[in-house]
């Protein structure tokens, strides 16, 4: 991989075009970017759209271990040495996606330091998204659970603007997520919905309209 002038160098502008070792591609909702099990020698980076990563234990029991979106990496494990994927990645909705080649991102991160310093931001942020979870599922309810992943998917507490619509998302996902069932999921849904902390867009593909004052659910004891 031919080296970019450092002087000149802007992770921005290298995420955002193709180039050697990495293709720029759009996706349809619902489209498999990985399974579990496939071989991992790319890094993801997501420009536009959501998606979720999934594991399927020996049993066959599916739960959803994280959900992504603009400016979040994902498929990193194999620069760590992962052979294979520990999980499944699917769109949520329309996304903008750069493939990287393992070995091209293993290079920018010993000849680029801005780049290095992007990839290492993301990769405490999302430690830092774990621990939160954890302890999120050991010590808040259900009902506590499904606001703060509402909130996360319309980017609340990141930086730059929350989203005033998100994608449509199932019940049956939200559920996976939280990790309740899926009549549980749909009576907090009404609920917020009769308090006004969220608003259906309408129509059948239309999104959710998440406003902050679904954080009084988190903050009430």
């Amino acid at each position: 991989m031919k080296k970019e002038d450092t002087a000149q160098f802007d992770p921005k502008i290298f995420l955002a075009q193709n180039g050697k070792g990495r293709a720029l591609a759009d996706h349809a909702k619902n489209h498999t970017i990985f399974l579990q099990g496939e071989p991992a020698n790319t890094v993801f980076y997501i420009h536009k759209g959501k998606i979720k990563l999934t594991v399927v234990s020996k049993q066959g029991k599916e739960a959803v271990v994280a959900l992504l979106g603009p400016g979040d990496f994902f498929g990193e494990g194999c620069l760590a040495g992962q052979p294979l994927r520990m999980a499944s990645a699917t769109t949520m909705s329309e996304c903008s996606i750069m493939r990287l080649e393992k070995t091209g991102v293993i290079h920018m991160l010993h000849s680029e330091p801005a780049f290095s310093r992007v990839l290492v931001h993301h990769l405490l942020s999302r430690n830092i998204r774990i621990e939160e979870d954890l302890v999120d599922q050991l010590f808040n309810s259900s009902e506590k659970r499904l606001a703060r992943v509402l909130l996360l998917l319309a980017n609340f507490g990141k930086e730059g603007k929350p989203e005033l619509v998100i994608p449509k998302v199932s019940q049956e996902t939200l559920a996976e997520i939280v990790g309740t069932t899926r009549s549980r999921v749909s009576f907090f849904m009404n609920r917020f919905r009769k308090l006004g902390f969220i608003h259906y867009t309408g129509s059948y593909n239309g999104g959710l309209e998440v406003h902050s004052s679904l954080l009084n659910v988190i903050l009430h004891d």
